[in-house]
């Protein structure tokens, strides 16, 4: 069983940790508490988590994770590096592995590359590659908005459609920075775009795409 959910888990709650919980983010208008508070909430809230999702159900969830930030920083902390209780469907390895690689690993990177003097992970090869899996398969769901032509390439040529259309717009970098910048954090990811210049325009506009 792979283990890079938890290994992902267990960075991400030493950063929140080391950073403190005014620490800023990628995430607009969030510092390093809101973001615990978030992640915690996901796990053990499903009554609000489904806020994440679903629109109706948004205003519970900012005020359940309103809530939950106000607890105190360690505990918040010790919640994320537990993980969740029995009855959460993230209790299940697989449901963890397939979820919170992802989850985990760009959160990770929110509070990291929030600094000014951040500089890119080395990721494994293995893991490179389950981050461009998962992408894979999201990539429609996650261009569905997108206002052009979207694809996103890989160093080594292989390539994922995220939306069909004309202009098209290639972005291509490392399956992290690929990662990072389909879930809406451009500035922050290191990626080349090709295409024309009007569409790049409209693309980095759009900021999130269909995430």
């Amino acid at each position: 069983m792979s283990t890079h959910a938890k290994r992902e888990r267990l960075l991400l709650a030493d950063l929140l940790e080391a950073s403190g919980p005014d620490a800023p983010t990628l995430c607009e208008g969030w510092t390093a508490r809101d973001l615990a508070a978030h992640v915690v909430v996901r796990e053990r809230r499903a009554d609000a988590a489904g806020g994440i999702l679903i629109k109706q159900l948004a205003q519970r969830l900012e005020r359940v994770q309103a809530e939950f930030a106000e607890k105190p920083y360690g505990e918040l902390i010790q919640l994320i590096r537990t993980g969740p209780p029995r009855f959460s469907p993230f209790s299940l390895k697989q449901i963890d592995e397939a979820s919170n690689a992802v989850e985990f690993y760009v959160h990770t990177e929110d509070v990291r590359r929030a600094q000014p003097d951040w500089t890119p992970r080395e990721l494994d090869p293995v893991f490179a590659d389950v981050l461009w899996s998962r992408l894979e398969r999201m990539a429609r769901v996650i261009g569905r908005k997108s206002p052009v032509g979207l694809v996103l390439r890989r160093p080594d040529g292989r390539t994922a459609v995220a939306h069909k259309g004309t202009p098209v717009v290639t972005v291509t970098g490392e399956p992290a920075e690929l990662l990072m910048f389909a879930f809406g954090r451009q500035d922050a990811a290191r990626v080349e775009k090709e295409g024309e210049k009007d569409a790049i325009g409209k693309l980095h506009e759009a900021k999130q795409l269909g995430i």
